[in-house]
This record gives C-alpha cells, sequence and structure tokens, in this order.
C-alpha cells in the first residue's frame, strides 16, 4: 500500500483518479505505477534434423529447406547457433505474402539474443523458386549483418530457399555485409 502525506489519504493504483485530481492541482506528483515485463523464449516445437552443426552453406540450406518445406508464402527464418555453430534453435522472425516479407533487425535478433546465440544464419524462401536476390534482399542482408556486429552476433550468411534443392548463398557470393 502506497502512503501520500497529502489531504487525500491512501493512494493505490485502484484510487480514482478524481481523488488523485487534488494532488496534480496543487502542484504535487500522482502515484505512478510502472509495468513489470518478463521475456521468455519458449520451446514451441522440434522437427528432424541430421544437421546439428553447420560446416556450410549447403547444411544450412539443407535445414531451411526442411522447415519451409510446406509454405506457401514468403517466411524468413533465423538459425541460432552457439560458438562452435551448433544449431540452438529456429525461429521464424515474419510471414509475408507470395513476393515479400517485413524484416526488421529488431524482431531478427530478438530470439538469438534471448538464446544467447553466438552466431546467427538467416533464411528465406522464394515462393517463385527463382533464388536470385532483390534488391530488397540485398539491403536487410547488409542491415542485419550490420546489427549483428553492433551486438556481437555474426551473421554467417542468409540464404535463400528456391525450388527443386536450389539455394543462394551471400556468403558463397561474397555479398554478405555489402549494400
Amino acid at each position: 500500500m502506497w502512503w501520500c502525506s497529502m489531504r487525500t489519504g491512501t493512494v493505490t493504483k485502484d484510487t480514482p483518479m478524481a481523488e488523485q485530481l487534488p494532488l496534480l492541482q496543487e502542484g504535487n506528483k500522482a502515484q505512478t505505477y510502472l509495468t513489470v515485463y518478463r521475456v521468455m523464449l519458449v520451446r514451441e516445437r522440434q522437427i528432424p534434423s541430421y544437421e546439428h552443426q553447420f560446416r556450410s552453406s549447403a547444411d544450412a540450406a539443407r535445414m531451411l529447406a526442411t522447415y519451409l518445406a510446406d509454405v506457401d508464402r514468403e517466411h524468413f527464418v533465423v538459425c541460432m547457433l552457439d560458438q562452435k555453430n551448433h544449431v540452438i534453435g529456429i525461429h521464424t522472425v515474419s510471414m509475408g505474402s507470395l513476393t515479400a516479407s517485413i524484416v526488421h533487425p529488431r524482431e531478427t535478433f530478438k530470439a538469438a539474443i534471448l538464446a544467447n546465440a553466438a552466431a546467427i544464419v538467416c533464411g528465406h524462401n522464394h515462393p517463385s523458386g527463382d533464388v536470385q536476390p532483390s534488391q530488397e534482399d540485398r539491403a536487410i542482408t547488409h542491415r542485419l549483418s550490420e546489427a549483428g556486429k553492433l551486438l556481437g552476433i555474426n551473421v554467417l550468411d542468409h540464404i535463400i530457399i528456391g525450388s527443386a534443392g536450389k539455394y543462394f548463398s551471400f556468403a558463397d557470393e561474397g555479398l554478405l555485409g555489402t549494400g
């Protein structure tokens, strides 16, 4: 219970604003309440995988292709890795339309921070099957790479999954971190 030395008496979170108004009119601050948050990473499910450690873009592409196999829209995901590139988990950052998915560094790194990841591999599918990166793909890759440097979480690759086992790796093409 909170006490107030003014004539209003006891002030709690349930005290009507009308009773607190005399305090405001006399130049005193009314009692305020701060919201307390708890942030948690929740394990949703598990998927079968033979790749427990990424040694190449092909390893990451196989896992991403399995995870994104049955989606009909563009999905942007992040694979979270420990210091030895063992996969900690995978998180869907956003689901978009047939041709686009909105991605922001804040949302991309949120799960990685909570999982204490040392590195991430980003990936998304192109429902059209074409693996060539768009200008937007190139721009977000650069932006995520810069954000990762700031946070101390390495962006090892950004992989685009297409059809028939095809994929595009920004790291393999030397485009990681370039605008």
